[in-house]
């Protein structure tokens, strides 16, 4: 079997970096986002916020600004030199929205270059399908971590992780995930993928959806009836998303009922795959939440409950 290989991997931001702040999805609470914006400043970055992330949902109140605005936030950011990486304001719902109004034709510099230079994409939620689509698109690896609005409890621990992996990439190549559980014993190398599951079905048959083949792939979400879990898992298997796939990294399913009942839809929907596996990794929502880098070679331990990146997560 060949050894996995990367997405193409951003640089790593550095100290003075226009960063792009902006909404693909749903509006973000100011003070939040403000808390936000403070924390990127005292890690030496400079955030640059654009209209979407001030909208308070104009055009629905779900949305932050409409399709266009937030289509056009994402392309100017993708294409503007000035901005050294993208970090994502909130999630909530509209992604979707923004990658039908997308138009990624042209996203080429001037001069010799016939392809954008990769920069780095970060957050969660919602936001990854916009990680399947550079990827896709693109061919560039990302973050999937903490989104910018910071709220109390444990943003502390999830921010630190994010700039960690943004800023001092090197030191995050070993992911180890202390209160997670073997569900399938081995170890096992590809690419690491995947993100919210109800995100990764709602891509299913899209132009941006990125199949889990050779993949580590992660899975989590929030809020989610266990039926709807089961569903969604099961939709993931019959439309051969899951074929292929190396291992698997189950994360936080926060609000989705007893944890020893979603452990089992996940070892009874996934287990027949024979490949291996740990659950309740602490990735996505609810409380503490280590970043993990989308698009890059590792191998997953799952008897130690560790994942080892086999490059840098940014170059």
């Amino acid at each position: 079997m060949s050894e996995p290989v990367s997405l193409a991997r951003p640089p790593a931001l550095r100290t003075g970096d226009r960063v792009a702040v902006l909404c693909a999805s749903s509006p973000v609470e100011p003070a939040a986002l403000n808390a936000g914006l403070d924390a990127l400043r005292f890690a030496g970055l400079d955030p640059v916020t654009y209209p979407s992330a001030h909208d308070s949902g104009t055009m629905r109140r779900y949305l932050a600004g409409d399709d266009a605005m937030r289509a056009g936030d994402l392309r100017s950011a993708l294409t503007d030199p000035g901005i050294a990486g993208i970090l994502f304001a909130r999630g909530g719902s509209g992604a979707q929205r923004t990658l039908e109004a997308m138009d990624w034709d042209g996203l080429v510099p001037e001069g010799p270059q016939t392809r954008l230079p990769p920069k780095v994409l970060a957050g969660f939620s919602d936001v990854t399908a916009l990680l399947e689509a550079v990827a896709v698109r693109l061919g560039w690896a990302s973050v999937f971590g903490p989104n910018i609005a910071i709220k109390e409890g444990a943003s502390h621990y999830s921010f630190g992780s994010l700039l960690r992996t943004l800023m001092r990439p090197d030191q995050a190549t070993v992911i180890r995930y202390p209160r997670a559980v073997t569900v399938v014993p081995g170890t096992a190398r590809g690419v690491t993928t995947g993100g919210t599951l109800s995100l990764l079905a709602s891509s299913l048959a899209t132009d941006t959806s990125r199949p889990a083949r050779g993949g580590i792939l992660l899975l989590e979400d929030v809020n989610e009836e266990d039926y709807r879990i089961d569903r969604m898992l099961t939709q993931l298997r019959r439309s051969g998303y899951l074929d292929g796939v190396a291992g698997i990294v189950a994360g936080s399913f926060a609000g989705c009922g007893p944890p020893e009942a979603i452990q089992d839809i996940l070892a009874e929907r996934l287990g027949d795959l024979h490949v291996p596996m740990i659950a309740w990794a602490n990735v996505g929502h609810g409380g503490l939440f280590q970043a993990f880098p989308y698009g890059i070679a590792a191998e997953l331990d799952a008897g130690a409950a560790t994942l080892h990146l086999l490059d840098a997560p940014l170059s």
